[in-house]
């Protein structure tokens, strides 16, 4: 086949490298054409080879992984892919790894991670990123975050509105502008970012730092309360439950949908059922149909319904799917994700 998507393999691991080769090479459109120990092999390799897409680890002899891909979108710009450690100190430096400029992040195999999981999630995201141009990044995602839309407290007095959003690839970056604007008696909010175990941790963190609104990772239980927004966590599906007037969320494990786990579908069924015409579904930047059927019943139930635009997407793939299925009531850019949701709140409280 011609055209295949060229892939150079960066870890010091000769394990992870003989096994990204092997599930990377079973794929007829898919050529691995070279693997690295350390950085400075990888910089010789990626100027005399040329790749299309770069899998980075962050932990590595001589140079690490973060320190290297500031210097690659300085002088070399290439959809990177950022393999990490199921770890604490993994998840933090994979969001330091996804604001130097990295598109996705995934973990390594390990006991409760198998190959074959990683090796379909591994496949997609080199499908996914491949297709990304690095130099028009910068035109999509806004550098500067503006401040919390100001509202007035009568506006969202209720506490029964929900807000429930989806995102995968570039999806980190879109829920920081989302999120930053909204204002600090925002309603709950839910979100999906497909993401491994122990990342979302340091993701919630670090968009709390930046937020008006409470941000924390889900816990089985937590009630959804007006200036907060749960995230679901890594490796779980999060669903909306409610009991009399309380919304609360219930984390759970469950089989993989659409190859993912936590998967926005399974966050959308639950709200329609359990909100209906009391919420508002978004659907970001990502790869894939996963939340485009369930932004579809939230619909349906008389939810209102947002998909970021194509020009302002990384990857046109979710909001694309959701809109073919007739899911989104209304099509509009990152900028204006959160006033619209905002305003759609306010017009149906009138």
């Amino acid at each position: 086949m011609e055209n295949k998507i060229k892939v150079l393999v960066v870890d010091d691991s000769a394990i992870v490298r003989k096994v990204f080769r092997e599930e990377l090479s079973k794929e007829r459109d898919i050529e691995v054409i070279g693997t690295a120990p350390d950085p400075y092999i990888a910089r010789d390799r990626i100027v005399q080879l040329k790749p299309d897409v770069v899998t980075l680890d962050i932990e590595m002899p001589r140079m690490d992984g973060i320190t290297f891909l500031r210097k690659l979108m300085k002088y070399y710009p290439l959809p990177v892919i950022i393999v990490s450690s199921l770890t604490a100190t993994g998840g933090r430096l994979a969001m330091e790894a996804l604001s130097a400029g990295a598109l996705e992040v995934m973990s390594k195999p390990s006991g409760s991670y198998s190959v074959g999981e990683m090796s379909v999630q591994l496949i997609d995201k080199v499908r996914a990123v491949s297709r990304i141009k690095i130099g028009q990044m910068s035109e999509k995602i806004p550098d500067i975050i503006a401040q919390p839309l100001l509202v007035s407290t009568a506006m969202l007095e209720t506490t029964n509105k929900v807000i429930a959003i989806g995102a995968s690839t570039g999806g980190t970056e879109a829920l920081k502008v989302v999120l930053t604007k909204m204002p600090v008696n925002a309603p709950g909010i839910l979100v999906v970012q497909h993401m491994p175990a122990h990342f979302t941790t340091s993701f919630a963190e670090r968009l709390n730092d930046l937020s008006a609104i409470t941000i924390k990772e889900a816990k089985d239980g937590d009630s959804l309360v007006n200036g907060t927004a749960l995230i679901a966590p890594g490796n779980f599906h999060m669903l909306l439950k409610r009991s009399g007037a309380r919304y609360y969320v219930q984390v759970k494990t469950g089989p993989l949908v659409h190859h993912q786990r936590p998967a926005a579908d399974v966050l959308f069924h639950s709200v329609a059922r359990n909100a209906g015409r009391n919420a508002v579904g978004i659907i970001l930047t990502g790869m894939g149909a996963d939340g485009a059927l369930g932004l579809l019943k939230m619909k349906e139930a008389g939810a209102r319904t947002l998909a970021q635009d194509e020009k302002s997407c990384i990857v046109f793939g979710m909001p694309k799917e959701a809109i073919k299925l007739g899911a989104v009531e209304k099509v509009v850019s990152l900028n204006n994700i959160t006033q619209s949701a905002i305003s759609v709140i306010d017009h149906d409280r009138k």
